[in-house]
């Protein structure tokens, strides 16, 4: 399997390419990272160094791949956060440029744009990027509840209304929607779901809550996630897959007490995940 990834690098922590790049080779999948930046730490920190790459910059090293023959057989184009609308016509523009070698292949978004608590942390030019332009180009999509309901302007707050965001999104334009971070309100403040649907069906999967939040743990899941679902084309393994080793590398983190996802030290979470949860098909 051959993935496109592009997102931001940082030399200090995981975020960006520097989290989704090592999990995604250590379950044997060749990945080609094109950095969006390259920074010296992740932004929330509130100090960081080191320069943005343009648009042009990132088109002309996807060019430069595609000169080398490497965009065909390409499974997956992968993206997360983007920053502004020249890097989002470049990802635009590097999606074509692979389905025109590989048509087979796949763009999987996960598209940042903030939480429940905070609201939307990004600019409105992003905000009108990701819904209007990315988004209905995407063919599987990885936002958490709370983006979910900006991209499609619902409002998920249970399991019925999350599901009717869902297709909404559907009617935008991904297949395949996984959404993170779903809070239940028969859950509390005890357990935390995700959920994966297709045109086959849906599957909800819950784990405990763990009294922790790290930047990079979404990059490692959508990932993981298009990764193991282009494998297996089993949404509920692939969920429950994706689950157990990013569940385990949180664990980890919180053990070490590090600001920092434990990424290497988890490597083998990633190989044989515990696959200790259960995906419940809801629909």
């Amino acid at each position: 399997m051959r993935i496109l990834s592009i997102q931001s690098s940082v030399s200090y922590g995981h975020v960006g390419n520097s989290a989704a790049v090592f999990p995604l080779q250590r379950i044997g999948v060749e990945v080609m990272p094109v950095y969006t930046v390259c920074f010296s730490n992740h932004t929330g920190y509130g100090a960081w160094r080191g320069p943005l790459l343009t648009g042009q910059n990132v088109l002309d090293i996807v060019t430069g791949i595609e000169e080398r023959g490497g965009l065909e057989g390409v499974d997956a184009v992968l993206s997360g956060y983007q920053g502004g609308n020249d890097i989002g016509d470049a990802i635009l523009a590097a999606v074509d440029k692979v389905k025109t070698h590989s048509p087979e292949a796949i763009y999987a978004c996960d598209p940042v744009l903030g939480n429940a608590k905070s609201g939307c942390h990004v600019a409105s030019e992003v905000q009108d990027l990701i819904r209007d332009r990315v988004v209905p180009r995407a063919d599987l999509i990885t936002p958490n509840q709370f983006e979910l309901g900006f991209i499609t302007g619902t409002q998920p707050k249970d399991l019925a209304s999350t599901l009717a965001s869902i297709d909404a999104a559907f009617g935008i334009g991904p297949s395949t929607v996984l959404v993170t971070s779903v809070e239940l309100p028969e859950h509390g403040d005890e357990k935390l779901s995700m959920i994966a649907a297709d045109a086959t069906g849906a599957w909800l999967i819950t784990t405990p809550r763990l009294p922790m939040k790290r930047n990079g743990s979404g990059d490692v899941t959508a990932a993981l996630f298009t990764a193991h679902l282009l494998a297996t084309r089993d949404m509920a393994l692939a969920l429950e897959r994706t689950t157990a080793s990013v569940f385990e590398l949180l664990e980890r983190t919180l053990a070490a007490d590090t600001r920092e996802l434990q990424l290497i030290e988890a490597q083998e979470s990633y190989a044989n995940p515990g696959m200790r949860f259960k995906a419940e098909k809801i629909r």
